[in-house]
């Protein structure tokens, strides 16, 4: 979700989210939070604002659209996914919690808690190499375009992260997005990779 030179994003969806809520969600993406969770996300992230974790300044990331950039991933040989996340401001870790959309979601409406379900739990994973969490998981049973919904709930406070990660899992085909090798870490995120 990088903008062009201009300052606009060049992808359809990606302007779209802009033109909800403005920018923020392209340089905070770390930003995407409740600062008082406690492990009940549930109850602070309503349906319909899981993306944006309950915040009305990244309430772009919510948009319910069938255009958002999905990136293909496919397991090691042994089933197992590396999710990596960047530790800008690592933190004391309660857990991390994956949910995926259920096979047969629709991407034309709002995300809903009811639409996931779990596939992975981890407890504290320490900080790795160039401050990443390197967070080892088995990818789930379904095909096609999805979206990975991750929570990073803190042990040392309330506070707990979301992020929305759309991607294309098995063989549901391919993407018409190119791998054009590392990014810059201010471009890693995930829907923030929306």
């Amino acid at each position: 979700m990088l903008p062009q030179q201009s300052g606009e994003p060049s992808d359809p969806a990606c302007a779209a989210a802009k033109e909800v809520a403005g920018s923020q969600a392209f340089y905070d993406w770390n930003g995407i939070n409740q600062a008082a969770a406690h492990g009940n996300h549930r109850d602070v992230v309503p349906d319909g604002q899981l993306c944006a974790g309950g915040n009305a300044k990244f309430a772009g990331l919510d948009l319910a659209r069938g255009d958002w950039q999905a990136t293909p991933i496919a397991p090691k040989p042994d089933g197992t996914f590396d999710f990596e996340f960047w530790g800008t401001a690592p933190h004391a870790t309660q857990d991390w919690i994956f949910y995926v959309t259920q096979q047969g979601y629709a991407a034309d409406e709002p995300l809903k808690w009811s639409d996931l379900f779990e596939f992975c739990r981890l407890g504290d994973v320490p900080l790795g190499a160039e401050s990443r969490y390197t967070l080892n998981c088995p990818l789930p049973p379904v095909t096609g375009k999805h979206v990975i919904y991750t929570t990073w709930q803190r042990s040392d406070s309330g506070e707990a992260f979301y992020t929305c990660t759309d991607v294309i899992l098995g063989d549901g085909g391919s993407s018409p997005w190119a791998d054009e090798g590392p990014l810059p870490p201010r471009a890693i995120w995930p829907r923030a990779v929306r």
